[in-house]
């Protein structure tokens, strides 16, 4: 699809269904035609799905399996900061700390033992699809009905009211090239419709005002989750400071616009990534160890 035809009606219309299909073989994209296939020549592939097959790994499975290159994390760290189960223990593995939780599965006791109000995720979710914020008992076992509606696990989280939230988004090439830290300023929760639906938020975005200590305590936790698991991939840390101790709330393995609107040289960062990709060491396959075990049957 040309870059200047690309925009929602497209897509909302039906209308990319006449677009030239293409097809995904060892080594690229191709275009089939009468007379063959095409290749179809860029430089890397950028990952812009957002959710299910886009972020929990599987799209960089493919990409990796054809030998594709792309920004985006690799399938390992996909899945995962996909899953908020598994980031908790990532963080806490690299000695980051993160908010206090609760597992629930969907055939667990409907039982918390955490001080409400509480706040209601899907494991494997995102753009708050599913999330409640719950007050008190009687409002859980709809908050889970509802959670339960889109994964069969669930994470329940202090609500702290009036939390101080600051995002830090960033990448490594060959030197760390770190965003802005922003402080992003909300409503005590954004649903799917206030975060997509909304289109008042001004494109400008300022560095948030903070000491030069917290700017540096955010860095480096961000430095820790990103090294060596997300390296070819632009990914943003959403971190609450609570007491002035930093935590991590979640990693965006492929951020909303790339978080292009928190670099200075979102253009050249990319070009730069390009150039620094991981590259899976290529194994000589041959049959020395089938040869063996067959000639050692052969002396049985």
């Amino acid at each position: 699809i040309d870059t200047d035809k690309i925009n929602s009606k497209l897509f909302s219309s039906g209308e990319y269904k006449k677009s030239k299909k293409l097809t995904l073989k060892k080594g690229g994209f191709f275009i089939d035609g009468m007379f063959g296939s095409k290749t179809v020549d860029f430089d890397v592939a950028l990952n812009l799905i957002h959710g299910r097959d886009g972020e929990d790994g599987k799209m960089a499975s493919m990409m990796t399996f054809y030998n594709v290159p792309f920004i985006s994390p690799r399938m390992e760290a996909s899945a995962l900061s996909y899953n908020k189960l598994y980031t908790k223990f990532l963080a806490e593995s690299l000695g980051v700390k993160t908010v206090d939780y609760e597992y629930l599965s969907k055939n667990d006791e409907r039982k918390i033992t955490m001080a409400y109000p509480v706040i209601i995720k899907p494991v494997r979710l995102g753009s708050s699809i599913g999330v409640s914020i719950v007050k008190s008992e009687v409002e859980l076992d709809y908050a889970l009905d509802v959670a339960f509606e889109f994964d069969t696990d669930v994470i329940v989280e202090p609500f702290i009211e009036g939390v101080k939230e600051f995002n830090q988004a960033g990448s490594y090439t060959n030197e760390w090239e770190l965003s802005i830290v922003e402080e992003p300023h909300k409503e005590e929760f954004l649903d799917f419709e206030k975060k997509y639906m909304d289109f008042s938020r001004d494109s400008q975005v300022l560095a948030a005002d903070i000491s030069d200590d917290l700017k540096v305590k955010i860095q480096e936790s961000f430095k820790k989750i990103y090294d060596p698991l997300f390296k070819g991939s632009i990914i943003r840390c959403d971190f609450f400071v609570v007491e002035g101790e930093v935590l991590l709330n979640e990693i965006n393995p492929i951020p909303g616009s790339m978080a292009n609107y928190l670099f200075e040289d979102f253009e050249g960062m990319i070009s730069r990534l390009s150039k620094h990709l991981p590259r899976e060491q290529n194994i000589t396959v041959d049959y020395q160890y089938i040869h063996s075990i067959q000639s050692a049957k052969g002396k049985a």
